[in-house]
């Protein structure tokens, strides 16, 4: 059992779980609003020994060294590569703290979400907004091309190709289990090139659209990023974003759940981008399931 354990900002825990986290430690304080910066995490952790947050703070070097206490980090998000973590996961090893994460808790309302948007603009169901195709359109027969085929990224697969679309997906190697599916593995450029819609689903900071990556992508296109940060460097993507038709009508759309995956708080009024600004993980099933994983971390 740890002395003391800190949730330095909100952790999205049901109640049931919060109350359970007295039976690992002696002492639990629970912060209900974000750090404003590193100076006010170093405050909450204090002598704590254990520390628990969420993807919206990060944990660096520069605080942990200020925080000698500290022997267990609970990340209460997704923790898939030290590269892609908010928390200082090598500086960590070299103190012997021990960091765990969770994964697979939100993916679901992300697959509706994509659904959702997805057939909204083959259909024209969004007032004033013309059917993708011109009329309305199934996805049946979509020829749909996954970025990333992790368990976010193979469960859009799955559900597209319930719906009846053409399947093809880029990752760092062919995966038989999606061969079996029927789901095509191609080059990324050649994904880019034959797909209707791509879908982004990789690991926070992973950036794998370029220049030449939009000039194959083409235009006519719908891009999905369903990711934490941006897929793309900027500057050709809003070069992408910006091409019109000779009415003067956007060409392609870029649909985002929230604006971390959009990455520029300006493009949120672009013609051409559809951003929620909501986390379509974050449900009551969700919340549950991150429950259950937190707990099941922490170290007695």
């Amino acid at each position: 059992m740890f002395k003391k354990l800190v949730a330095i900002e909100p952790i999205s825990l049901v109640e049931e779980a919060e109350k359970k986290l007295k039976d690992y430690a002696q002492i639990v304080h629970m912060y209900d609003d974000i750090p404003a910066d590193d100076d006010e995490i170093v405050k909450r952790i204090g002598d704590a020994d254990a520390v628990l947050l969420s993807y919206t703070s990060r944990l660096e070097k520069n605080v942990l060294e200020r925080c000698p206490n500290v022997k267990y980090v609970g990340m209460c998000c997704s923790l898939y590569s030290p590269e892609s973590a908010n928390v200082d996961i090598r500086y960590c090893e070299s103190r012997g703290i021990k960091v765990t994460g969770i994964r697979d808790y939100g993916d679901e309302g992300v697959v509706e979400y994509v659904i959702s948007e997805l057939v909204r603009a083959l259909h024209g169901f969004e007032k004033g907004i013309k059917p993708w195709f011109g009329i309305p359109s199934e996805i049946t027969g979509l020829n749909c091309g996954i970025v990333g085929l992790g368990k976010s990224g193979g469960m859009i697969a799955d559900a597209l190709k319930f719906f009846g679309a053409n399947i093809s997906y880029f990752a760092r190697s062919s995966k038989p289990e999606a061969k079996a599916k029927g789901y095509a593995f191609l080059p990324l450029d050649e994904l880019l090139e034959k797909s209707d819609v791509v879908f982004c689903c990789l690991n926070r900071n992973v950036v794998l659209l370029h220049e030449a990556e939009f000039e194959k992508l083409g235009s006519g296109k719908m891009l999905f990023n369903t990711g934490l940060s941006p897929a793309w460097d900027e500057k050709p993507f809003i070069k992408w974003l910006d091409e019109k038709d000779e009415q003067g009508n956007y060409i392609n759309r870029c649909f985002c759940d929230t604006l971390g995956a959009l990455g520029n708080k300006k493009l949120l009024l672009h013609g051409a981008v559809r951003c929620m600004q909501v986390s379509t993980g974050r449900t009551m099933q969700a919340f549950v399931r991150l429950s259950e994983k937190v707990l099941a971390n922490i170290p007695k």
